[in-house]
């Protein structure tokens, strides 16, 4: 079997690469010449835990190819996948979809006369899989392809896992055809018995949408409840494993911290939200999401405040983690990014390290020190922020920490320090929804 995979940004690359592990052969075609380069010399534009590798292995394979030729994707292909960026538009919040119907046109343009499945990978509203149909059926019959949803659940960071050990599969389709050649590319899951979700266009779209939209709920939740903890003398850790023991709620997405971030949760749920209005229907619910998650990144930066004494002019702040989450370099609607330009606002000096995500953020900001490492990070500063979780924040030598800083104070906004811990190594602590530790000077 041979697909087509439009855009080999992120979704696009990991999905074409994950295809071809499965034995299809793929051809990922993208606009940006020097991406294509790139990957074609082995180099991966992005970072995500074992993607090099596994293009590497299956270009040698010769199951994975690159071009910027959409014509070669296409020719040959049984389906052909759309992966292309739908930012978020600045005013209403909707999905921008230029990209989408571009490659759609250019998709339409290159079909020969055979049978194709058009499959929108792209995170798209509700209602554009039928606009693309009519978008096609200018240029082809309509005997001659379907169009088909099928939204991707990747995590950044776990995005292989995600792709090969998925919960579920979910395929919107209208042909009997089109459900055959998904489920055949799917097969190896099927075989592993991964729930495959069959689904008409609308509701395949609507499912991606809810998802993320949940998901950031949850994160919100857990927050306003890690706020409520603090002000009566609870633990929002203890209180999360308590409701997600129980089976109905689950334990995932139940982690306190200073909010959600990254290309999909912001977006998808503004989108979603923007969906509705249209639709006149009410989503409160999101709405209120989204409200209080903006809200999140300054009441971080409070913290941080509270901290140095109730201000942070002229306090130099150590700020580790700028990335929306480990083990990626995406820092697209990072918490960190707020937090950055929060501190630099009020009059702070800020030092900054993140193993991933410094090379994206460097040009955002003026004034900024940019560390080689954690601890020339920390070097004479009154307050140490820990802002996203990697795995070498969470074993700091703490003594050695207390040694380089001015004064010995830390928030923990990822809640990844016991609080004996820290009373130990005598650090006045601030997490959250817990309680605060004030240490010896």
């Amino acid at each position: 079997m041979r697909i087509g995979m439009i855009g080999a940004g992120y979704v696009g690359l990991v999905s074409g690469a994950c295809f071809s592990e499965f034995g299809i052969d793929v051809v990922c075609v993208d606009k940006d010449a020097s991406k294509i380069d790139m990957l074609r010399d082995g180099e991966i534009p992005i970072y995500e835990p074992g993607l090099e590798a596994l293009v590497r292995s299956n270009v040698g394979a010769g199951r994975l190819s690159f071009t910027t030729e959409t014509e070669e994707a296409v020719a040959g292909s049984e389906a052909v996948f759309v992966a292309v960026g739908t930012p978020g538009r600045h005013g209403d919040g909707q999905a921008d979809l230029r990209s989408v119907r571009e490659a759609a046109e250019e998709v339409a343009r290159c079909m020969d006369d055979g049978y194709k499945v058009v499959v929108m990978k792209s995170t798209v509203p509700v209602g554009t899989g039928r606009e693309i149909q009519r978008l096609i059926s200018k240029h082809r019959p309509p005997e001659t392809f379907d169009v088909a949803s099928n939204p991707e659940f990747l995590r950044e960071g776990s995005a292989i896992g995600d792709f090969m050990r998925p919960d579920r599969v979910v395929i919107g389709v209208e042909s009997e055809r089109a459900a055959r050649i998904l489920q055949a590319v799917y097969r190896p899951l099927y075989l592993l018995e991964t729930p495959i979700v069959l689904t008409g266009l609308e509701t395949a779209e609507m499912i991606k949408y809810a998802a993320n939209a949940f998901l950031a709920t949850k994160i919100t939740f857990i927050n306003e409840i890690a706020d409520l903890c603090e002000k009566v003398g609870a633990d929002v850790q203890d209180v999360a494993r308590g409701i997600g023991l129980d089976g109905r709620i689950g334990s995932k997405f139940l982690h306190a911290g200073p909010g959600y971030g990254g290309s999909c949760l912001p977006k998808d749920t503004r989108a979603l939200v923007s969906t509705a209005r249209e639709a006149g229907v009410s989503a409160r619910i999101v709405e209120a999401v989204i409200e209080v998650n903006e809200a999140r990144v300054k009441r971080m930066i409070e913290k941080i405040e509270a901290a140095c004494g109730g201000s942070v002019s002229a306090k130099r702040i150590a700020v580790l983690g700028i990335a929306f989450k480990p083990n990626t370099d995406d820092i697209r609607e990072s918490p960190g990014l707020g937090i950055l330009a929060g501190l630099k606002e009020r009059g702070a000096s800020v030092s900054a390290f993140d193993p991933k995500g410094m090379d994206s953020a460097r040009n955002l900001f003026d004034g900024v020190e940019w560390c080689e490492d954690a601890y020339a990070a920390m070097e004479d500063a009154d307050c140490l922020a820990i802002v996203t979780e990697w795995n070498e924040f969470r074993a700091l030598d703490l003594a050695r920490a207390r040694g380089l800083m001015r004064t010995p104070a830390m928030v923990d906004m990822r809640n990844i320090y016991e609080l004996d811990e820290m009373e130990n190594a005598s650090f006045d602590y601030r997490s959250v929804g817990r309680r605060t530790v004030e240490g010896s000077a």
